[in-house]
């Protein structure tokens, strides 16, 4: 795999893979198609901020290699879906090194922080991974699809993983540069050049563009923070790390009712609630969910460029609307 690390397991021994405990799905997801199995994805305990606990992977290390297994992958996360959370990577690092396996970071959404010479310090540490996942077309907005998967290694391992070398596509014999023939390093050949798309946003506006694009969408989760501490009724789930905005709107016929027994179980109905009303209505759309011990909240993330201070006023003032009488 990476720089001293092991290439396959043992034959006694089970792979296993680890992650955040709030890792993206699609890691179990992997695990079911690689056929490591979801069984053996082993998630890591997080802390209240919801980052990977360094010293829970190490002892989740320890306990699989008790019992037979082999461990070969740790998945860190720089910007979870939900609470927006980044994992310590250099101490997740230290382990990774220590033990001898694979650190693949998830910075699907949080990778984009890098571009930001105020926010890159959330990543610190990321320069470390074997192996890194980015979405251009979530935070910087490039047209969808756009993902990226970094790698590390330089000796050729997505060909030597995928490469079948079909001669009526790949032959050797061709007057320019076979390694221009990129296709048989992916899984499915044929896919659109989503490389393209960044480019063009990237020649469009330039690195300190894209950067100030980051910033500003994390200067605007920053004016909403503001407000919803303002306003009566509206209640934070926690101080945002990122620009992942997360939030009960708590109605008046709830408010001062915390110590009731049923308080937390009628708080979690307000934002479907509320959401079934604003689509009904048309009027916007805003995600939420239930997060482990917490009842449905509202999770509200800005990454339009073009939204104003006004648009997000509205936000909340439509919420507070349309949750008044609940």
């Amino acid at each position: 795999m990476g720089r001293g690390r092991s290439t396959s397991c043992s034959a006694a021994g089970m792979c296993c893979a680890s992650a955040s405990a709030l890792s993206h799905y699609s890691i179990l997801k992997g695990a079911a198609l690689l056929g490591i199995g979801t069984d053996n994805v082993h998630l890591v305990r997080t802390d209240e901020r919801g980052k990977m606990i360094p010293e829970e992977l190490e002892k989740e290390i320890q306990r699989v290699k008790a019992e037979g297994s082999e461990p070969l992958f740790v998945c860190a996360t720089s910007g979870t879906t939900v609470l927006g959370a980044f994992d310590p990577l250099d101490a997740i690092a230290d382990i990774c090194a220590r033990h001898g396996l694979w650190l693949h970071v998830d910075a699907a959404w949080g990778g984009s922080a890098l571009l930001s010479p105020q926010l890159r310090h959330l990543l610190a540490g990321i320069h470390r991974a074997d192996s890194v996942t980015w979405n251009p077309h979530k935070l910087l907005m490039v047209g969808l699809q756009c993902s990226a998967f970094l790698l590390r290694d330089s000796s050729g391992l997505l060909q030597r993983c995928h490469g079948v070398g079909a001669s009526y596509l790949f032959q050797r014999d061709k007057f320019y540069d076979v390694s221009l023939d990129t296709g048989d390093k992916s899984p499915q050949c044929g896919r659109r050049a989503d490389g393209l798309k960044l480019w063009i946003l990237w020649k469009a506006v330039g690195t300190r563009g894209l950067g100030r694009r980051v910033e500003r969408a994390f200067a605007a989760t920053r004016y909403l923070l503001e407000q919803v501490k303002r306003r009566e009724g509206f209640q934070l789930v926690m101080e945002p790390e990122f620009i992942n905005l997360c939030f009960w709107f708590i109605p008046p016929s709830l408010r001062g009712q915390d110590s009731s027994p049923e308080f937390w179980d009628k708080l979690g109905k307000v934002a479907p609630a509320i959401k079934e009303k604003m689509i009904r209505r048309g009027s916007m759309m805003v995600g939420y969910q239930p997060h482990g011990s917490r009842v449905n909240f509202f999770r509200q993330i800005i990454t339009n460029p073009v939204v104003t201070r006004q648009d997000l006023d509205f936000f909340l003032d439509e919420i507070q609307e349309l949750g008044w009488d609940l």
